[in-house]
């Protein structure tokens, strides 16, 4: 087969057109068509089927093959330049699957500082209301625990569907763009620049539109319903932590539409491949929230007052620079509802929101079993909760990376590069809980002093030690799990997956510790984790699902002579 012509592309792969007839030999089988061999940037090629019915977009009975193993699949004639290309496909295929692998670092590295951060500032916001008293520091984490479900159980499916939409948006734009100049295309960390152009994506104001809508409903929420979700919680009228609990959650209340929004910012810069600049935003935000802890709470003595005032006032900060520096990257306007992708968004969304319902319920009960054991009980808790969840969020920050190049290379049907990012997604995340459990189980005790000096607290925080350390591997592979099944849309099995394990280590929560206290409430936590990894892990087995492509190889092709 002689190749006419040869376009530029990346370093890998095999770029090239030919319209000479031939047929294509499977099983022994052959069938004639117009051939087109491309090899999109992402190193995979496939073959387009030109009959008198126009252009099919795949060959169905071969599907694509990596340029690893171009050489064994197509030959090409001498005459032209295919031999050369052939000989370097193999020695490129290794640059190719570092490129991979190297793309998904430089992505994970700023979104683990991202993650990072806001947790270190609600760290030392619980060290410093704990150096208050135990009861501050148990009523700040209640309502602490209110805030989060009812922010981020909209928020968190907003957030990752909006990570998949945006990068699928965007791949789809890029190989439109493509067709002018496919030098290289527009995405970060590749070597090459991003565009510059300012581009009006629908999957990003649909997603503005939601998070502030849900914000505004969720602020008005929690302001007048307070003491409703303390009576939920188990905080009655007559408890000590009532009034402290409900001033602060009343005041939290406030930063809710900067929260949603802010978070849903970070799900569509992470749609543009972009981690760095959340970093930015949520540094300058939060280090002022730092700075602000001590001065409002000590200097102005406005104690568990002054901690909301400086986290709701961080929280605005960051989603106004946020707001600022997606401006640069597209099209904000108001935008026309008919444009607005309403539809994709909550029917994906509502399958998230029932996994995510079911996972703060799961996280919410464990709470609440620990506030019924009284306020020392409940204070040990608030830490090794707050460590815990702080700590396992770094890998979070990996599958949200994983999930975005997932997305983009799945939109394209190069299951070469998913498979890649899949595998090494979930080495590094285990590789992340193993070195976690080593470093907290090396130094919670001492982090814990940090938090409370209380005796009685300390005692019960270090009997959870085990807990805390011992189970990050778990945990930080069980996030991974999550960020595979959002890049490949698989949102309705995120769910019901979720929902399965909710319920049997509720189930668990809710009768063990009537016999080993508030150890069980940890253990069952450690259950919970523990399924979702078994869940992820039978999921990427299945044959009939969107990971087919694992199980299966790609069938050889051979070109007629």
């Amino acid at each position: 087969m002689a190749v006419n012509q040869f376009i530029g592309g990346r370093s890998c792969g095999i770029t090239g057109t030919s319209f000479q007839r031939r047929a294509i030999n499977k099983m022994g089988k052959a069938f004639p068509i117009y051939s087109m061999v491309i090899a999109p940037p992402n190193c995979s090629f496939g073959g387009i089927n030109r009959d008198k019915n126009g252009f099919n977009p795949s060959i169905m009975c071969c599907g694509s093959v990596s340029d690893q193993h171009a050489s064994d699949y197509i030959t090409i004639n001498p005459s032209g330049v295919g031999e050369s290309e052939s000989r370097k496909s193999a020695a490129t295929s290794q640059s190719c699957v570092q490129n991979v692998q190297l793309d998904l670092i430089m992505l994970s590295l700023p979104a683990i500082a991202g993650q990072a951060i806001e947790p270190m500032a609600q760290l030392m916001e619980t060290a410093y209301i704990g150096r208050l008293g135990p009861l501050e520091l148990a009523s700040a984490g209640v309502s602490t625990s209110i805030f989060n479900i009812l922010s981020k159980v909209f928020n968190i499916p907003l957030l990752s569907v909006a990570t998949s939409f945006v990068a699928e948006d965007i791949s789809r734009s890029s190989s439109k763009d493509s067709t002018s100049d496919s030098s290289c295309p527009n995405v970060s960390y590749n070597g090459c620049d991003e565009s510059t152009d300012r581009k009006l994506l629908p999957s990003v104001s649909t997603a503005l539109v939601l998070a502030l809508t849900i914000g505004i409903l969720e602020a008005l929420a929690m302001y007048f319903g307070s003491g409703l979700f303390l009576d939920i919680m188990g905080i009655s009228s007559a408890s000590s932590m009532r009034i402290p609990a409900q001033r602060f959650l009343s005041l939290r209340a406030i930063g809710a539409p900067a929260v949603v929004l802010s978070l849903a910012i970070q799900g569509i810069f992470r749609g543009f491949k972009d981690t760095r600049t959340p970093v930015f935003c949520l540094g300058l935000g939060n280090f002022s929230a730092v700075f602000m802890f001590p001065m409002l709470m000590y200097y102005f003595k406005l104690g568990v007052t002054g901690a909301a005032i400086s986290t709701v006032g961080s929280q605005y900060m960051v989603t106004l620079l946020m707001i600022w520096y997606l401006n640069k990257r597209t099209i904000l306007s108001i935008p026309n509802m008919k444009n607005l992708h309403f539809g994709d968004y909550l029917r994906s969304g509502g399958y998230l929101l029932g996994r995510t319902l079911a996972a703060v319920m799961t996280i919410t009960l464990s709470t609440s079993i620990a506030a019924r054991q009284g306020a020392l009980a409940m204070a040990a808790h608030q830490i090794c909760l707050q460590v815990w969840l702080s700590v396992s969020m770094l890998a979070d920050a990996q599958a949200a990376s994983g999930q975005a190049l997932i997305a983009s290379s799945f939109a394209k049907g190069d299951y070469n590069t998913v498979k890649e990012i899949t595998h090494f997604a979930l080495k590094t995340g285990m590789f992340t809980g193993v070195t976690l459990a080593v470093i907290l189980g090396a130094s919670f005790s001492y982090l814990a002093t940090l938090f409370t000096s209380d005796t009685q607290v300390l005692g019960i925080v270090r009997s959870g030690l085990l807990f805390v350390s011992a189970s990050q591997p778990v945990t930080a592979v069980a996030y991974i799990f999550d960020g595979l099944h959002y890049g490949v849309s698989d949102f309705s099995y995120a769910a019901y997956s979720m929902m399965a394990v909710g319920a049997i280590s509720s189930v668990f929560l809710l009768y063990a510790p009537r016999f080993f206290g508030l150890s069980a409430v940890w253990w069952g936590l450690t259950l919970f984790m523990s399924l979702r990894v078994v869940a992820g892990y039978f999921r990427l087995l299945s044959k009939n699902g969107p990971w087919w492509f694992l199980q299966k190889h790609m069938p050889k092709l051979e070109i007629a002579n």
